[in-house]
């Protein structure tokens, strides 16, 4: 070390003493972190490894259910006591009313309203003249007269080349029915 001047001069190997520190500590610490201080974790895998596999069950079959449509037409209101509707049912049969038969099954096209059916069409089919009755949902049926389509207890009359005619049985509230004539045109 110098002195000259009042100010102090470092000499060349004072001043590498430092920066050989420096790399001996960084040396020290890269080692470090080289070492295999892991060995147990890749001893675990390994033998998890080595095991026998276990054979997974396949999922289970999934089961479809059949939709069910709650088609609530010919059942009676649940807010009006069964005493009144059967009293109102048994005098309009007894005065040879009008009524619709609640004891027949019903059939597909009676749970589509008579505004979202389509007449499509005729067809002759083995001497008869069926109608094509087309619903909401695509599906094209064949009707002959007698079947029965709508809400409203409606019961086919006459199949025309231009339109289907029906008789529709229509309650008044009062537990008496009326008829009234109703027809599905040909669509264009």
């Amino acid at each position: 070390m110098k002195i000259s001047s009042g100010k102090l001069k470092v000499s060349g190997a004072a001043h590498t003493m430092p920066r050989l520190m420096l790399g001996i500590v960084m040396t020290t610490l890269l080692a470090a972190c080289g070492s295999d201080g892991h060995q147990d974790l890749r001893d675990y895998v390994a033998e998890v490894k080595a095991r026998d596999q276990i054979a997974i069950e396949p999922l289970p079959e999934i089961k479809t259910f059949e939709t069910f449509v709650f088609d609530e037409t010919g059942l009676r209101d649940p807010f009006v006591p069964a005493e009144i509707i059967q009293d109102s049912v048994e005098m309009s049969i007894a005065n040879g009313g009008i009524h619709p038969d609640a004891g027949r099954r019903k059939e597909e096209l009676e749970s589509y309203s008579l505004d979202s059916l389509r007449m499509m069409g005729t067809l002759e089919l083995k001497g008869l003249y069926w109608g094509l009755v087309k619903t909401s949902d695509g599906t094209i049926h064949r009707v002959l007269p007698g079947n029965h389509l709508g809400m409203n207890h409606g019961k086919i009359n006459r199949i025309l080349g231009d339109k289907i005619e029906l008789t529709e049985i229509i309650s008044d509230g009062a537990g008496s029915w009326n008829e009234r004539q109703a027809a599905l045109a040909l669509a264009e």
